[in-house]
């Protein structure tokens, strides 16, 4: 007896010549038969079906197919890249087949004479690179020119800045004072400490899983996961900071990572110590253990980077600066050990 074939059914997403989604039902009696229709349709598709799609529909269209799967802040940033140096501009009504690295090259130019920064060009490029590629695979984009990054040349403070800091702070904003240790000791992010919680923390292990990221309009929402795979770790914390710790029920602080940076400004301002941001306690942390010569994959790895060449990058001008503190310091002791014999031997004769 011949075994039945099973009935299938499949729906099918394509673009017709005008560039408009559609979607096509095929019904077939077992998988090659399917295939075999697929094809076929496949190959009586208009070979310029995408030549009527603009940039900005371009764009659109990559967004709206990220959606199930980006985070709600990524895709919250796409949407402010649109809406801020896209849309708007004549970039968005060039059709896909016209663009050429010339065009986008002049479109690059012209966000740096706006007054763009680097970085946000890099983002914007990225997104336009991206939805263009979504459409045509074969495109080769790498001949534009981006304006290089500009490094951080911010203040990074020493230990003794920490500690004025903390004794400044200890009794006059509880919630900055936890998250200023939390920082400097972890090192942890702004919207890492707004998502812990009690259920985080067993004696001085906290355990990072979660983040406080800006969701749709003006609410806040916490992200199950955090920046990278890498930021899900557990931190031990010296003895001191898991005391301030104990007894926490519910939110360990209870404002959000914008409200953390003004409260920060505005202290660091008052205790008279030297201007820097919130995230420079991170800069403080790495520094401080790499100058203690801790291998670079656990510093990593407390930190949360994705590598050790994320961490060098981002962090050089702190790593630097500190090893520039402990030379000298290693140096002033030598030259004091030094003076003193020679001083002992001319005393002798």
């Amino acid at each position: 007896m011949a075994r039945k074939v099973e009935k299938k059914v499949q729906k099918y997403n394509y673009y017709d010549a005008e560039g408009k989604r559609k979607c096509k039902t095929f019904t077939a009696y077992g998988d090659k038969e399917l295939a075999l229709k697929i094809a076929a349709f496949e190959l009586s598709l208009p070979k310029n079906k995408d030549a009527s799609k603009t940039t900005l529909e371009a764009v659109e269209g990559y967004i709206d197919s990220r959606r199930p799967v980006l985070s709600p802040v990524t895709i919250k940033q796409y949407e402010s890249i649109q809406h801020a140096h896209i849309e708007n501009d004549t970039i968005a009504s060039i059709h896909l087949p016209d663009l050429s690295v010339s065009v986008l090259q002049a479109w690059v130019n012209y966000l740096v004479e706006k007054g763009a920064k680097p970085k946000t060009i890099k983002n914007c490029f990225g997104l336009l690179k991206a939805a263009i590629k979504m459409y045509d695979k074969d495109v080769c984009l790498d001949d534009v020119r981006l304006p290089q990054p500009i490094r951080y040349n911010g203040y990074t403070p020493g230990d003794s800045e920490v500690q004025t800091f903390i004794q400044y702070i200890k009794e006059k904003d509880r919630d900055l004072y936890i998250a200023t240790l939390l920082a400097a000791f972890g090192p942890m992010r702004r919207s890492e400490i707004c998502a812990l919680t009690s259920d985080d923390i067993k004696g001085s292990s906290v355990s990072v899983h979660r983040a406080k990221v800006p969701g749709p309009g003006e609410i806040w929402i916490t992200k199950e996961t955090p920046k990278t795979d890498a930021s899900n770790r557990t931190i031990i914390y010296p003895d001191f900071v898991a005391k301030e710790l104990k007894g926490i029920s519910g939110d360990v602080i209870s404002c959000t990572p914008t409200a953390i940076t003004k409260r920060f400004q505005t202290q660091i301002r008052k205790a008279g110590l030297p201007h820097c941001r919130f995230h420079d306690l991170r800069h403080y942390g790495a520094s401080i253990m790499h100058a203690m010569g801790v291998p670079d994959v656990y510093i990593v790895q407390r930190g949360g980077w994705s590598s050790d060449y994320v961490m060098k990058r981002v962090y050089r001008d702190a790593l630097d600066e500190e090893k520039k503190k402990q030379t000298a310091n290693i140096n002033n002791h030598f030259s004091k050990l030094f003076e003193a014999k020679s001083e002992a031997k001319i005393a002798e004769s």
